[in-house]
């Protein structure tokens, strides 16, 4: 038995900020086809066209955006409030059941009528080799 593989051409480039700003920009060119600008670099049109949308919003993929932090303000609670959250009478009344459980269980609906339940404790690894395990089947 014999086997060959057989090289192509490899579809997938990675493309720097620079050549994305360049394809774009002519792109926007009066009196030019965006298709024939997509034909001329060799990409796919709908990949221009993302490209053309990225720019107009500012997302095309030069420097990455400066993270932002949200301040965060804790206070004391104060001694005479209660510890346990209160719903409202209708609210308390249309929990039924779900109201007992206890707190801290993680529900997981995995679908086809099946759920999983876990301890708030559970550890994150075992967590992740169960839910592998779970979605082969």
């Amino acid at each position: 038995m014999r086997v060959e593989v057989l090289g192509g051409v490899e579809r997938r480039r990675r493309w720097s900020f620079e050549e994305k700003a360049r394809i774009v920009e002519a792109s926007f060119v009066a009196n030019t086809s965006v298709s024939a600008v997509a034909r001329r670099y060799g990409i796919a049109l709908g990949l221009l066209f993302t490209w053309r949308r990225q720019a107009r919003e500012g997302r095309l993929g030069g420097a990455e955006p400066a993270p932002v932090f949200v301040p965060v303000v804790t206070k004391p609670e104060p001694a005479s409030a209660p510890c346990v959250p209160t719903l409202p009478a209708s609210a308390a009344a249309d929990e039924g059941p779900r109201r007992r459980r206890r707190a801290g269980v993680i529900e997981i609906d995995l679908g086809g009528g099946r759920r999983l339940k876990v301890d708030r404790d559970v550890d994150a690894e075992a967590l992740r080799r169960v839910l592998s395990v779970l979605e082969e089947r």
